[in-house]
């Protein structure tokens, strides 16, 4: 099922059984939609799991200057990839809004944010993280694929009390090529020195996803489902 509405991102739907008892947001990467990840549900979800809401949103199309100016699905512009590159701020703000409101709405529709996971790879888990350390009620939990913290100088600021409950799975190929694992490190430890808990993985992959992975990943969500 496909929504949409003047404020809410359009986005694919897709319910593991009736009356969901959680949602997962997943974010998809530069240039993908939200179509990406739809096969993941069946390769993670686990038969004993309560009913689960993911929703794959898509990302509205921008201008990508790394991409000479093209237009493509993009939470933000990128202007440059090396550490230290000038940021669109004005971008990531503004998914981060559109990132809000599609959790507001999921409390509307009976999921508080507490029984609610945010999850995104490369571009997507970007924003995921700088919505989560954000936050004023903590998530159920923040999955980071293939990524790194960004508007980091601001996050020691910005980052709230209550946002430190919420649990980080964090995993990175160890010969990414587009995102360097090095990057992922760095955003890690700069996390867990604001007190977050990250859990981290690194497996022997480039800018992908990988079974392993996804293996690690259930464990981690199978975690913290139970009780639901």
């Amino acid at each position: 099922m496909t929504t949409t509405s003047a404020k809410q991102l359009p986005a694919i739907e897709i319910e593991t059984a009736p009356a969901p008892r959680a949602s997962v947001i997943w974010l998809h990467g530069l240039g993908a939609d939200g179509h990406d990840f739809e096969p993941i549900v069946p390769e993670l979800v686990r038969r004993h799991w309560p009913p689960l809401r993911f929703i794959f949103p898509h990302a509205p199309f921008r201008s990508v200057t790394i991409n000479g100016g093209m237009a493509m699905r993009a939470w933000y512009d990128i202007l440059g990839l090396e550490l230290g590159a000038r940021e669109d701020e004005a971008g990531i703000r503004d998914s981060l809004a559109r990132i809000e409101a599609l959790i507001e709405r999921e409390e509307t529709r009976g999921i508080a944010p507490e029984r609610l996971f945010l999850a995104g790879f490369s571009q997507g888990g970007a924003v995921a993280l700088a919505s989560t350390i954000r936050r004023s009620r903590p998530l159920r939990g923040s999955i980071a694929l293939s990524t790194y913290l960004p508007l980091a100088a601001r996050s020691a600021a910005e980052a709230t009390v209550e946002s430190r409950l919420t649990p980080i799975f964090m995993a990175h190929g160890r010969f990414d090529p587009v995102l360097p694992e090095a990057l992922g490190v760095w955003s890690r430890d700069r996390l867990r020195d604001l007190g977050y808990r990250v859990e981290w993985k690194s497996y022997p992959m480039a800018h992908q996803v990988s079974a392993e992975e996804i293996a690690d990943l259930g464990d981690w969500l199978d975690d913290r489902l139970t009780g639901l």
